[in-house]
């Protein structure tokens, strides 16, 4: 087999990967409900409200 692939379709599959990715961020980020934040406080403020700033405690082992 060909080690050397054709520079074009490799661009191109890691074009497509990238739109891929960026539909995935966005539907999460409008899950977070984190797309209509136009500032920086406003963006501070959301993640604010869902993290506590601590970790989460860890179950006891037995």
């Amino acid at each position: 087999m060909d080690k050397r692939q054709d520079p074009q379709s490799r661009e191109e599959r890691l074009a497509a990967k990238l739109r891929e990715n960026l539909h995935r961020r966005k539907a999460q980020a409008r899950a977070l409900g984190t797309i209509g934040c136009t500032t920086a406080s406003d963006t501070a403020a959301s993640i604010a409200e869902n993290d506590s700033g601590s970790l989460p405690n860890a179950a006891p082992e037995s």
